[in-house]
């Protein structure tokens, strides 16, 4: 443990010869920024790069604190349940290696959000295209003309009129839009229009008001779910940290002395780490449904 910890100041000492004159702080972010980018999936990038442009992403600054208050919780945690410092620290590490992955989940229901919302958009205003001009490809370049659609969404619009430019009809165009955003709005606006293209219906609006409706149905539907999804979450990290906590009760009716002769016998070791594993999985898991994609079926 000693050994570990003169190591440790002497690579600070070393990495702040090195750069004398820098700013070290500075240096380490960028280094592990660089690194990050380079070895990050290319899903994450890219949701990454949409939620810097929402003015969503954290700041440095914030991810310092979201490391700082990681590690003193796990330390905090471990300590009472082993009173060893090398466990300890290997679980300071080992909540701090779990960030990315909860940066990763928070910017994927960003992004997912964001899609959501540019779903709708495409939807409800190619609606309203069709039923000035009644034909499905000079709504869509309607949409993309009004300037309302970002990209991705955007640019497989783009796509969509090439497809149907070239291969004289709608099919592999609508095809390709509902296999790349499975929203039933989707599917069914789709279905629809494929419907009165190849029966040639004549009064359409009708048809075209219930879908308006459906999606309406839908939005309203989805923003009522974030909100119960958001109290959810809340309630449910407290429950969780409460979990991790019920160890100072144990000691509490044990008694501090006994707890830790408690901890000479391996199996009352290998119950402690599964119960701080299995909640953390569990915390996790909480994670990954709260930031599921929306409006998706």
């Amino acid at each position: 443990m000693v050994l570990f910890l003169l190591l440790l100041i002497a690579g600070s000492v070393l990495l702040y010869r090195n750069y004398k004159g820098q700013n070290v702080y500075k240096y380490i972010v960028e280094q592990v920024s660089s690194v990050y980018d380079k070895f990050a999936p290319y899903s994450f990038k890219v949701v990454r790069q949409k939620t810097k442009e929402l003015g969503q992403e954290y700041t440095v600054k914030q991810y310092t604190v979201q490391v700082v208050v990681f590690a003193l919780f796990a330390a905090v945690v471990s300590y009472l349940y082993f009173y060893n410092l090398f466990v300890c620290i290997i679980y300071i590490i080992a909540a701090i290696s779990i960030i990315p992955y909860l940066a990763f989940l928070r910017c994927k229901r960003v992004y997912s959000e964001f899609v959501f919302e540019q779903i709708q958009v495409y939807t409800t205003n190619t609606i309203m295209e069709f039923a000035t001009s009644q034909s499905f490809v000079r709504s869509l370049e309607g949409v993309r003309d009004s300037g309302v659609l970002e990209d991705p969404v955007l640019t497989d619009v783009n796509v969509m009129i090439d497809m149907a430019y070239q291969n004289g009809s709608i099919d592999d165009a609508l095809n390709y839009m509902s296999g790349k955003y499975p929203y039933y709005i989707v599917k069914n606006m789709h279905q629809l229009f494929l419907q009165i293209t190849k029966e040639g219906a004549k009064d359409t609006g009708e048809s075209l008001d219930n879908m308006q409706l459906d999606i309406d149905m839908l939005v309203e539907s989805v923003y009522r779910d974030r909100i119960e999804r958001s109290s959810f979450h809340k309630s449910f990290l407290k429950y969780g940290v409460m979990l991790y906590l019920m160890v100072m009760l144990v000691q509490y009716l044990l008694g501090k002395e006994s707890y830790i002769q408690l901890l000479d016998q391996w199996y009352v070791q290998v119950l402690l780490h599964a119960v701080l594993i299995i909640n953390s999985y569990f915390l996790l898991k909480g994670e990954k449904y709260y930031n599921e994609n929306v409006g998706v079926e």
